[in-house]
């Protein structure tokens, strides 16, 4: 059982790298239906006066990506910013920043997932309300993949969706370096790993990107 909430002496000697394996060894217990166990109130107790967080994951709305459980995470260990195509704005950045910069975290995911909804919007051009807006931050990542992959670029080509999928997780990366000067130094200077991955809904499996 998991009983000890992450402090800042644990976070403060945790390297990036050993951050993300922790994640991608907890996938492994979930893909095996091997979840920890938490005492789930004195982690309550334990965090209600200070948070430290070993990483901040950027994921869909989806909820068939339940991401603390995706990564066997619990109270204290991650951060996580959701909306849906998992892409990066202003507000997430500044959600990162704050993630790494001041609170301490050593890793930024940005999980993106099969057969995404959004994504699948995106490449059929679907305009709706605030929707529309929401999409545009998924259409460069259709207009590569219909660069890279043969047939219809539109949702019907499984392919094409895949490819997109990858496309928006690795721009959202791109983005996140270009658009924030913080993340990029402290990443530079070996403080965080920003990296990506993509979540299959068949098998529960992270790969990374």
């Amino acid at each position: 059982m998991r009983n000890t909430a992450i402090t800042k002496e644990i976070q403060g000697d945790l390297a990036p790298n050993a951050a993300l394996q922790d994640l991608l060894e907890g996938n492994n217990r979930y893909i095996n239906n091997n979840l920890t166990n938490s005492n789930i109130p004195s982690l309550i107790e334990q965090t209600t006066g200070g948070q430290y967080p070993k990483a901040v994951i950027l994921s869909c709305i989806d909820s068939r990506v339940p991401v603390e459980m995706v990564f066997d995470q619990t109270i204290g260990d991650v951060f996580v910013a959701r909306v849906a195509g998992n892409f990066e704005n202003v507000d997430i950045l500044g959600s990162m920043e704050y993630s790494c910069k001041v609170a301490g975290s050593k890793l930024v995911f940005v999980l993106g997932h099969e057969s995404c909804g959004a994504v699948k919007a995106a490449c059929d051009g679907v305009e709706l309300g605030n929707i529309t807006a929401l999409l545009d931050n998924i259409i460069p990542a259709v207009k590569q993949a219909s660069e890279e992959v043969e047939g219809e670029a539109n949702s019907s080509n499984k392919e094409f969706v895949a490819k997109t999928v990858e496309n928006n997780v690795k721009l959202s990366i791109e983005r996140i370096r270009e658009k924030s000067p913080i993340l990029a130094e402290m990443e530079k200077n070996g403080e965080i790993a920003i990296v990506g991955g993509v979540y299959s809904l068949k098998t529960g499996k992270v790969s990374m990107l």
